[in-house]
Parts: structure tokens; C-alpha cells; sequence
């Protein structure tokens, strides 16, 4: 069995990925891909984790976590997702990287089923919005106390990646770009849940609805409808296309008023950041879901 970690992250995918294939939970057991409850399965695995402290499960002890967590008695893949599953929000930052504790836990992860195969799946943020969102959600700490002395222009995503490779380099790591997620959202829910191409599932337009008038989702859909035929990129261009058109523009912005940032130093960090996606891009084991 093949255990699929979508690991989020935090001010990215929001529920959204899960919530999509439980939605098409009864087409994916057609193929034998089980989507469990998160509410069922979250605190388990993280008592467990908590409890094992990265020594591996026995192969009993796997097999009561399973039963606990899914009514299925066998599956070929089976999709975990948690937002919180590499720390909890207030320790994203720390140690002058982000993550830090990733490539321990992932360990952890894995040491719950060491019977099985594996595969992560996240998106990550560039940090030039990433860091503001974060620090929307902080309600104690300051802003120099929440950075503790982190310098957001020397953050990538490639060292956190390379941390993960280095821990378990024989699980392969599949991300995406978040702010791609409009144009790649059928490519990015097929990646994790491994279902036939050829499947249409519900609610591919689903990530376009915080962020589109109502009229735009409706002409989009019914284009769509009309063309079904299209490609890949065909269909990407016509996305982006009716989002240039329709997109609501107060839900598209995102507040950067953070103590020394003015646009060129944004604009850096957005330098920094496409620079740090092709370096992704080209480490082996990681393959990058592009428009």
C-alpha cells in the first residue's frame, strides 16, 4: 500500500485538497484510493507520533492505526492530509529556516507505517506573502519576536526540500507553487490521489470560487462544458484568461505592511523566490507541478 502525506502547508491549500477528494470519495474507491475523515485520523497519528517519537510501529500496532482510521479493509492508496503534520504554525520560522523540524518528522511519519511506500505532497508560498499571512494569524508576538531574527530574504524552500531528500531520499516529493493553484488545480489533485486521468472528478473549479465573481465561474464552467476536448494547456489558458477578466481583486491582494518592506525589497523576495522554484525544479526525487 502506498501512503500518500500531503503536508499542506500552513496559509496555502487551507482544507481545500482534502475537502475536494473526500468530496469524490466514491469514485476513488472505484480505484481503490481511500480518502479517510481527517477529523478520525488527525488525532490519531499525532498521539502516535507524539507517543513512538520516530521508533518504528510494529506491524500489529500499523494495523490497529489503520482500522481506526478507515472502514476500508485493504487499499492500494490511502491520503492523509494535515496542514500541521511537519509543526504547528508558531514554529514554521526558527533556527534561520523554514520548517525546521521537517526532516525529523517526516521520519516520524513514515516510522508510523514502515511496512508501506510513501510519497509527500505540499505546496509552498512565495515569501513575500507567505511571511505576511503567517503573521496575520500571530496574535501574541511582535513582529520582530515572531521573525526572531530571521532575515525573509534568506529563506528558501529548496533548502527545506533538501532536508526531506536527505532524510528519506527513496520518497519522492511532489509541490506546487500556490500561486499557481488556480491554473493547475485538476493536475495537482490527480498528483496526490494518484486517480485514472481519464476520471472526472467534482469540483475541479473549486479553488477558483474565493477568488471569482460569480458570473465568471459560470461562464468558465460553461465554456468548459462546451469544450471538453481541450488540453491541458489549452484549458490553463483559458483560466487564466477568464481570471484576468473575472477575478475579484480585494480577495487577490494581500497586505505587505511589515516593518522595512517597501516594493523593491517585495520584489527581491519574488526574485528570490522564482529563482529558488527552477532549483526545486531540478533536484532529483522532487518533481514540481507547473502551469
Amino acid at each position: 500500500m502506498k501512503i500518500i502525506y500531503h503536508l499542506g502547508l500552513h496559509c496555502t491549500d487551507e482544507g481545500r485538497l482534502v475537502a475536494n477528494l473526500r468530496r469524490n470519495a466514491g469514485l476513488l474507491a472505484q480505484e481503490n484510493i481511500v480518502v479517510p475523515d481527517p477529523d478520525r485520523y488527525r488525532p490519531v497519528l499525532r498521539d502516535t507520533m507524539n507517543a513512538t517519537r520516530g521508533t518504528a510501529v510494529s506491524h500489529e500496532t500499523q494495523e490497529t492505526i489503520l482500522d481506526a482510521v478507515m472502514d476500508e479493509d485493504e487499499a492500494e492508496r490511502v491520503i492523509f492530509s494535515n496542514q500541521s503534520f511537519l509543526c504547528k504554525r508558531d514554529r514554521v520560522l526558527g533556527e534561520g529556516a523554514l520548517y525546521p523540524m521537517a526532516d525529523e518528522r517526516v521520519q516520524w511519519m513514515t516510522r508510523l507505517f514502515p511496512d508501506h511506500r510513501f510519497e509527500f505532497h505540499f505546496a509552498i508560498r512565495n515569501p513575500a506573502t507567505f511571511i505576511p499571512a503567517l503573521f496575520a494569524r500571530e496574535k501574541e508576538r511582535s513582529y520582530e519576536e515572531f521573525m526572531a531574527g530571521i532575515a525573509p530574504h534568506k529563506l528558501r524552500w529548496s533548502e527545506m526540500v533538501g532536508r526531506i531528500r536527505a532524510a528519506l531520499p527513496e520518497v519522492p516529493v511532489t509541490l506546487w507553487c500556490d500561486e499557481d493553484t488556480p491554473l493547475i488545480w485538476p493536475e495537482v489533485l490527480q498528483a496526490v490521489s494518484g486517480h485514472d486521468p481519464k476520471a472526472q472528478l467534482a469540483g475541479t473549479m473549486d479553488n477558483l470560487v474565493p477568488i471569482m465573481s460569480e458570473e465568471g465561474l459560470q461562464r468558465l464552467a460553461d465554456y468548459l462544458d462546451a469544450n471538453p476536448t481541450l488540453t491541458v494547456a489549452q484549458r490553463r489558458r483559458i483560466t487564466a484568461a477568464f481570471l484576468d477578466k473575472y477575478a475579484l481583486e480585494d480577495e487577490m491582494e494581500v497586505e505587505l505592511d511589515l516593518p522595512g518592506w517597501d516594493a523593491d525589497y517585495v520584489d527581491g523576495l519574488t526574485d528570490l523566490y522564482e529563482n529558488d522554484v527552477v532549483k526545486l525544479g531540478q533536484m532529483p526525487g522532487v518533481t514540481v507541478i507547473e502551469p
